[in-house]
């Protein structure tokens, strides 16, 4: 699964950058340089997704291969967060509390976007969802 949403830079006059995430049109901001519009991308995404976590609101799959986009990715704890509700489905977290041998507070904490889970308990979460946890630094 993947946490990296695409965004487009288009230069604005006199100077600068609109930055526009094509998956969601109402998550945008902008820049005077390319660093600075990458910053203030991943601090928007990461603010939207918290938010749209907390709300239980649909969050849709990024696109991939888009011509021209950067990929922005979320903080980790959004994007560990984002990639347990993905993973979990339809299930409940009463049954992911049971197959991680934990109570139904720890299972709601791995999908709280302030919360930082151990590997160890993004492991077995992982495995209860019939996945496997791969890390990657980039």
């Amino acid at each position: 699964m993947n946490t990296l949403y695409p965004a487009i830079f288009e230069p604005q006059e006199p100077s600068g950058f609109h930055v526009q995430f094509v998956d969601m049109e109402n998550v945008f901001t902008c820049g005077e340089t390319i660093e600075e519009c990458l910053f203030n991308a991943a601090e928007v995404l990461t603010g939207m997704m918290e938010c749209f976590l907390e709300n239980g609101t649909d969050i849709p799959r990024p696109s991939e291969n888009v011509e021209g986009a950067y990929y922005i990715a979320p903080e980790v704890k959004v994007q560990s967060a984002l990639l347990v509700r993905w993973a979990r489905g339809d299930r409940s977290l009463a049954d992911i509390a049971r197959a991680i041998d934990s109570s139904w507070p720890v299972a709601q904490r791995l999908e709280d976007p302030h919360h930082w889970p151990t590997l160890k308990q993004l492991d077995k979460a992982a495995a209860a969802l019939g996945k496997k946890l791969v890390l990657s630094l980039e």
